[in-house]
């Protein structure tokens, strides 16, 4: 089952003061960024922010969940969680500070077409 706009939506509004925070469609589900880095993934309306110590040690007692089949365990936050928009804005934020920036891709230099080769 795929995750609705609107709770994406009501999930950002939630945690707009932790930074600079925006969400990317994949596959039916959604990515959470928090200042550049992948902090939390929607997957069926569920969220799920990624494990952290800081985090873990914030949000415990804590649950933890598979977003989908085969992944890594995530802090899995509950319905009364998100509805506390300072308790999960720090989350959020204690999170972020935690994961690194996404490595640069290189940019791979144009091949020349065959006629300028010669």
């Amino acid at each position: 089952m795929a995750s609705r706009q609107d709770t994406v939506d009501f999930i950002l509004g939630q945690i707009d003061g932790a930074g600079d925070v925006s969400a990317r469609k994949m596959f039916g589900e959604y990515a959470i960024y928090c200042d550049g880095r992948t902090v939390a993934l929607v997957c069926d309306d569920q969220l799920y922010v990624k494990l952290t110590p800081s985090g873990s040690a914030f949000a415990t007692p804590f649950e933890t969940g598979s977003p989908f089949p085969g992944a890594k365990p995530w802090l899995l936050i509950s319905e009364t969680q998100c509805l506390d928009s300072n308790w999960i804005t720090r989350l959020i934020r204690l999170s972020t500070a935690e994961i690194p920036l996404p490595l640069e891709k290189k940019k791979k230099p144009k091949k020349m077409p065959r006629a300028a080769r010669r």
